[in-house]
């Protein structure tokens, strides 16, 4: 990845964090440090990912802590936090001590509300997906470190529960379809196939009171890392990729670096900005050209800004456009859609805001075995009981993303859902 010395933990990549901050601007730190807690749960500490000085703490309103900043000042080789004879020795209780101690617990998430588990949380299942069927999806088959990710999967087996894998039909990776210590499953179809929510669902879907672990497959190496090793190396392999990127590829970084000389590469096209998404383009974070990427972030999306006058809009016939519901030519011409089976996609949300249509096209979306329209609408309405009834605890934002995507409404679903989720989280 183009050279870089700033990188960032972010408070915003957590759900329901409230941070206590442990370190000011000038202090020296090394890669594994803690930098904050999180108030309501003290075993969630997070933790710098390199060996440097703090920057800058950036605050926001009311003070509220966006992001801590790490400049990378020592090039000296990383010394062990722990060594790997001592590591390999470790029961389960040692390897939950070691794995807060240093920051590795941040990386889990709980399901139901994606939130960090506490200590002695007992899930029932842990969901690893190593399958990506969102827009621009990464190859995991290439990113992955093979000895660091049999190793984190050996370690979430023996602090969490089963763990099931979830890969491709078409995978042909022989060494992820022989991975032990972990039940594969294969799945196949269009986005969102690849969910971790997706596999909960079809293979041990979640009840009221039931908990599962889930963890991104980078994080699961990550974690294998340094149980081999001793090291704290949250290193990713993400993909440059999108609409204005000239030459989309692969880099290598780690976790929370700053995309300020990625962004330094991508041009305005026909006077469009670019906008610069950590993630897929459905459920990513949008970022400054100045920002980090965020904690989970295995792509970086580059779509130009739809914020521009399109003539006659919708009424236009329009042949490269295009439209879940058909409003377009494009939708219909069978044939000119084979031949010309691409779409050039830009921000543009093509309408405002408007009342909530049911038009049947989000059950189509969603292959969770819930009632979309009728959880989003419970949802918004703030009725706890019929959400729960409706399958709440089966879904985060992102496995209705889709609908979002294809809502005539223009309605934030992803938004509405994060905070219905947060709402019972709060109230339980």
């Amino acid at each position: 990845m183009p050279s870089t010395t700033d990188f960032a933990v972010k408070p915003i990549d957590y759900v329901g964090l409230n941070p206590r901050l442990l370190v000011g601007e000038g202090d020296n730190v090394t890669a594994g440090t803690k930098l904050f807690v999180d108030k309501n749960n003290p075993d969630a500490r997070f933790a710098s990912p390199v060996d440097g000085m703090v920057k800058a703490i950036v605050r926001g309103e009311k003070r509220a802590l966006l992001a801590v900043v790490v400049e990378r000042t020592d090039d000296a080789a990383q010394q062990p936090l722990c060594s790997p004879e001592r590591l390999a020795a470790m029961n389960r209780d040692e390897m939950v001590d070691t794995m807060v101690e240093h920051g590795l617990w941040t990386l889990l998430r709980q399901r139901p509300f994606g939130i960090i588990p506490q200590r002695d949380s007992h899930p029932k299942a842990v969901f690893v997906s190593a399958f990506d069927s969102s827009p621009l999806p990464v190859d995991y088959a290439f990113i992955l470190d093979n000895d660091d990710f049999q190793k984190g999967i050996d370690i979430l087996a023996s602090v969490g529960a089963k763990v099931h894998l979830g890969l491709s039909a078409k995978n042909d990776n022989a060494f992820l379809e022989n991975i032990k210590n972990a039940e594969i499953h294969h799945f196949d179809g269009p986005h969102p196939a690849g969910l971790t929510g997706t596999h909960i669902a079809f293979v041990d879907p979640i009840n009221k009171g039931e908990t599962v672990w889930t963890v991104n497959a980078q994080d699961v190496a990550t974690i294998g890392h340094f149980f081999r090793t001793g090291l704290y190396k949250p290193e990713r392999t993400v993909a440059f990729c999108g609409t204005l990127v000239e030459k989309p590829q692969y880099y290598r970084t780690t976790a929370g670096a700053s995309i300020s000389a990625l962004a330094a590469m991508v041009k305005p096209q026909n006077g469009h900005a670019p906008r610069f998404i950590s993630g897929d383009v459905l459920s990513g974070l949008s970022i400054a050209a100045d920002g980090f990427m965020s904690a989970q972030c295995d792509k970086i999306s580059v779509l130009p800004e739809g914020d521009y006058y399109d003539f006659m809009g919708w009424l236009r016939p329009n042949f490269r456009k295009f439209s879940f519901s058909r409003t377009f030519l494009s939708g219909f011409l069978s044939k000119f859609k084979s031949k010309n089976s691409k779409f050039t996609f830009d921000t543009g949300r093509h309408g405002d805001h408007r009342p909530l249509f049911v038009t049947g096209e989000f059950e189509k979306l969603v292959p969770l075995n819930i009632y979309p329209m009728q959880l989003i609408k419970a949802c918004i309405v703030g009725d706890i009981e019929l959400m729960e009834e409706l399958g709440i605890y089966e879904v985060e934002p992102e496995d209705l993303a889709l609908c979002e995507f294809a809502d005539t409404s223009k309605t934030e679903i992803q938004a509405i859902v994060r905070n219905a989720l947060e709402k019972i989280r709060k109230e339980d």
